[in-house]
């Protein structure tokens, strides 16, 4: 194995780490040996420090592909404030930028290079790659390869070739989410078999995690959850642009600093908001998924959706763009039946073939069946990615307040026999209102006579409305498309087994406000607390001196220092420049620039 002694002084030197975490040593040793490697390292748990100090060490320029622009602007900014030799090619470039890079490149000038997966194969590039010293080649968010994962992207699928252009180069998959069949995909996609793996937990300690049934005023529940995070900065996904727009605008009507983004803005306005999203400390970003993967800020307190994700692998990259600086953010989940017959609707109107479809729809379900859900929320995740022996985590809203739970295999059997009695042919509202024997209109009174008709008068609506969106989670019935979406049977062998009492339905009884109450009192304890007194004033001019630094050099203020680094300079309050390099986070080229000007801060409030 590699000697670490000299990743370890570039951990320390370039980026101020005293050391490495989790796996991030056994991978880099693995690539620095010249062998190649696949990463599944969590959202949050440092997957670039893997390719970005072998490729600082090794000789020649370490080629990183990368899916988005954003992403690899952000990697690209926080790499050249730390002193190191990094450039992208993307279509923002202009012509004498990109003729610049490439000579870099090709004289062994670069230590990394970031490029699109469809600017790799464009113009000749690789045979221009071919003429430069390549340290390593890193495939970013390799999940996109599989068609199997969240996020298939088929231009990632011709990355395979790479293998036999570059056969002497060390490649490198690197993703943060990908269940067992996925990486199995990725193996073989970018003929990795040989490849070592390296798979970390799936567990995210600090995120405090809760979900719950939309209501019939879900903007109004949004907003509250938004209220209670008053100046703190988040991020809000909704499905659709139209809901980014009214809740960026309900928010905005009652003085939240909340922006909306999503495909359909000017590229020059949508980089605006980001630009201010990252810049600033209490704003709240309400986008698609359009926005996020290329956003490092480290200092998103929570993540809301609005609308379910596809699955929960999108739910677990998402939910884990809180809490990159290891404090605690928490995630909330606002989920219906409608989200889930989107989800299907989308899936059946791909192009992909019918067997990814199938993959895609359960998924879905899979997804549903956890946020609706008795156990605990972090253990669910980590069991879907193939992890073991996972204990409860103590802090969901599960683990806080267990919902009670009651057998309701009989009443689904009735609900079950409800859809079939009437053909069938009609939707939620007019299946429950059949149940409790409510005739409100001639077509009602058509099926009155059938022997389901009633059956159900003892249990109050929203009972029956919540066994039937259970067994939509379960796929037993499916709901078609449409205004009014009919509701069928989607499980042939399912309705069998409930029939005859071989499967058991156990759904959650309704949640009460007061348990929302108290598990939204558990997640505000379990936060940590902040500096008061001296220390926060102090803490408060940091980030000052921080913000004006960011500005004037056209950068995120994370990309300056992170707010764990700030705050480990309170507590250590250094009185020189020494003390100062020891702090967590220092880099010698960070030092080097902004030295003098902290110790003058940190001198000015003690």
């Amino acid at each position: 194995m590699a000697d670490l002694t000299a990743a370890r002084e570039t951990l320390q030197r370039v980026f101020g780490h005293d050391d490495f975490r989790g796996l991030q040593s056994d991978v880099i040793a693995e690539v620095l040996d010249g062998r190649d490697v696949m990463a599944v390292l969590p959202t949050g748990g440092g997957k670039s420090f893997c390719y970005q100090i072998p490729a600082i060490l090794r000789p020649g320029v370490g080629l990183v592909v990368s899916p988005l622009i954003a992403l690899m602007q952000d990697q690209v900014a926080a790499l050249r404030a730390a002193g190191v030799a990094a450039a992208r090619l993307d279509s923002t470039l202009d012509r004498d930028a990109r003729r610049e890079w490439l000579s870099a490149a090709r004289e062994g000038k670069l230590d990394l290079l970031y490029v699109s997966p469809e600017g790799l194969f464009a113009n000749g590039f690789l045979d221009f790659l071919e003429q430069c010293p390549i340290a390593l080649i890193a495939i970013d968010e390799a999940h996109c390869v599989s068609q199997w994962g969240h996020d298939f992207r088929p231009d990632y699928r011709a990355l395979g070739q790479l293998a036999d252009r570059f056969a002497s180069v060390p490649r490198m998959a690197v993703t943060a989410t990908a269940d067992l069949k996925t990486q199995a995909d990725i193996r073989t996609q970018l003929r990795l078999e040989n490849a070592k793996s390296f798979i970390a937990s799936f567990d995210r300690p600090n995120l405090v995690l809760a979900a719950e049934r939309k209501g019939p005023k879900p903007q109004d529940r949004i907003s509250d959850l938004v209220r209670a995070r008053r100046g703190k900065s988040g991020i809000i996904y909704a499905a659709t642009r139209d809901n980014v727009e009214k809740t960026a605008a309900n928010l905005a009507a009652q003085n939240i600093p909340a922006l909306a983004y999503h495909a359909g803005l000017d590229a020059k306005l949508r980089a605006d908001r980001q630009h201010r999203f990252q810049e600033e400390d209490d704003v709240v970003m309400v986008a698609t998924i359009a926005f996020g993967m290329g956003v490092d800020k480290p200092d998103v307190r929570y993540v809301i959706h609005a609308d379910s994700p596809k699955s929960i692998e999108a739910y677990w990259q998402e939910v884990g763009r809180g809490g990159r600086d290891g404090d605690t953010a928490e995630g909330v989940c606002i989920y219906s039946a409608a989200d889930l017959r989107r989800a299907i609707m989308f899936a059946n109107q791909s192009s992909a073939a019918e067997q990814v479809k199938a993959v895609q729809i359960k998924k879905a379900r899979q997804l549903f069946a956890f946020l609706d859900g008795l156990t605990c929320r972090r253990g669910g995740v980590r069991r879907y990615f193939g992890e073991e022996n996972v204990e409860p985590c103590g802090v969901c809203d599960i683990c806080t307040d267990p919902p009670q739970s009651i057998d309701a295999t009989e009443m689904a059997a009735k609900a079950i026999s409800a859809v079939m009695r009437m053909e069938q042919r009609f939707g939620r509202g007019r299946v429950v209102s059949h149940l409790i024997g409510k005739a409100s209109d001639s077509l009602d009174e058509q099926f009155s006579t059938r022997s389901t008709f009633g059956i159900g008068a003892d249990q109050h609506e929203s009972v029956w409305r919540n066994v039937i969106e259970h067994l939509l989670f379960e796929g037993v019935l499916s709901e078609g498309d449409g205004e009014r979406p009919t509701l069928s049977i989607g499980d042939d062998e399912a309705v069998r087994a409930i029939f005859r009492k071989e499967r058991q339905v156990r759904i959650r009884e309704a949640a009460k406000p007061e348990r929302r109450s108290k598990a939204g009192r558990e997640s505000k304890a379990a936060a940590k607390a902040g500096f008061i007194g001296a220390d926060a004033k102090l803490f408060e001019a940091l980030k000052g001196w921080r913000r004006e630094t960011a500005s004037a050099n056209g950068v995120p203020p994370y990309v300056i220092f992170h707010d764990a680094t700030l705050a480990a300079m309170v507590q250590a309050k250094p009185s020189d420049l020494a003390g100062l390099g020891r702090v967590s986070g220092i880099g010698e080229a960070k030092l080097k620039k902004y030295g003098a000007e902290v110790l003058a801060v940190l001198i000015a409030g003690c």
